[in-house]
């Protein structure tokens, strides 16, 4: 019960990494609000983790603050916020990739991480605790060919954590970020660029320990950064990428 009456919002938690913190958070005593675009997927799976859940598209200043007032609402504080949600585009040469197609990418995985700060940082601060976990990718630490953009959105995330962390230190609020291989997640087939046994296989050799992330790996890390247990820990990239960046 590492988390427990812990209060944690937990973005694009309906599947993948971040269900699999979810169900993690959960296990270890955690109030969580679910945060997602699926409705119908976000409501199914907080039901089954009886967890409470806001229908929101995070690349939206207005449905930050709307989720901001939710939370002001309906509990009456908030110790942890995981940045997870996040999409990529098709593997494809960078001058192939539609100006659409960037601005979709950096609305989800850079500027969603702009308006949690903008709404939650400034409580956190005047309160002298927090928590923020942003979920990086090993593609912004050695970036893989044709997801050109993707990698660069997060390399802009594990700035971001950085330059958060150094800046938010004073006021007791911690920052760090993981950055997994990818996972059995529903973008496992747009970074591979397909579901074949072939491109699955060239892509595990590209990890030395020979398997993909999952969304437990990730529960695991997530819990431990955001638990007392990590409390001398701000600032950090922690790989959980079976050796891919080695």
């Amino acid at each position: 019960m590492r988390l427990k009456n812990k209060v944690a919002i937990i973005t694009g938690s309906a599947s993948g990494f971040g269900k699999g913190i979810a169900k993690k958070f959960t296990e270890e005593g955690a109030r969580i609000i679910m945060v997602d675009i699926n409705t119908k997927l976000l409501k199914k799976i907080s039901k089954n983790y009886s967890q409470d859940y806001f229908v929101a598209d995070v690349s939206k200043d207005s449905n930050f603050k709307s989720l901001a007032k939710y939370v002001k609402k309906n509990y009456h504080k908030l110790d942890i916020v995981v940045n997870n949600a996040g999409i990529t585009h098709k593997p494809k040469p960078m001058e192939k990739v539609t100006e659409n197609e960037f601005n979709n990418v950096f609305k989800v995985n850079a500027k969603s991480v702009y308006y949690c700060a903008k709404y939650f940082v400034p409580k956190m601060k005047k309160l002298k605790r927090g928590i923020i976990l942003n979920i990086a990718s090993t593609a912004g630490l050695s970036p893989r060919p044709k997801l050109n953009w993707y990698n660069a959105s997060k390399g802009w995330m594990i700035t971001a954590t950085k330059a958060m962390a150094i800046e938010l230190a004073p006021h007791k609020v911690r920052v760090n970020a993981i950055a997994p291989v990818a996972g059995v997640t529903p973008l496992l087939k747009s970074f591979m660029g397909g579901n074949t046994l072939k491109k699955k296989n060239a892509f595990l050799s590209t990890i030395p320990i020979g398997r993909f992330s999952t969304p437990q790996d990730m529960g695991n890390a997530a819990c431990f950064l955001c638990s007392d247990e990590a409390s001398m820990i701000t600032g950090a990239i922690l790989e959980v990428d079976g050796g891919r960046c080695i």
